[in-house]
């Protein structure tokens, strides 16, 4: 694989799995592209909230609007240009804010393996 950049029009979103809200994710770069790691975009309509057990290392790079996580041991909110590290194993609540939220996500390994 070479060198390459994405934006989010290059996300083809579908919404999350085993969720209800208006959440989707995008990949751009997984394993059909034999790549280690999952990259891509996420989108958070306005007041939304998923929670889940995390089977893979998360990491959220918010682009747009305002998130919370909660696990057990704290909540963070983090806006434009914030980093949110989920470690694998955790059980998160994440609530997107009025505005709704635009993420980059790596997750390793492979998100979608992992769940299935």
């Amino acid at each position: 694989m070479s060198v390459r950049k994405f934006a989010i029009a290059d996300a083809s979103f579908e919404r999350s799995p085993g969720q209800d809200g208006d959440v989707s994710a995008g990949n751009v770069i997984d394993q059909r592209n034999g790549a280690p790691i999952t990259i891509g975009f996420g989108r958070y309509g306005a007041n939304q909230s998923i929670e889940e057990t995390l089977a893979v290392d998360d990491v959220m790079v918010v682009l747009e609007g305002r998130l919370s996580v909660t696990s057990n041991a704290s909540t963070v909110t983090a806006g434009p240009g914030e980093i949110v590290y989920m470690p694998k194993g955790e059980r998160v609540a994440i609530r997107s804010h009025e505005q709704g939220a635009v993420t980059a996500y790596v997750t390793y390994p492979h998100w979608q393996e992992a769940q299935a």
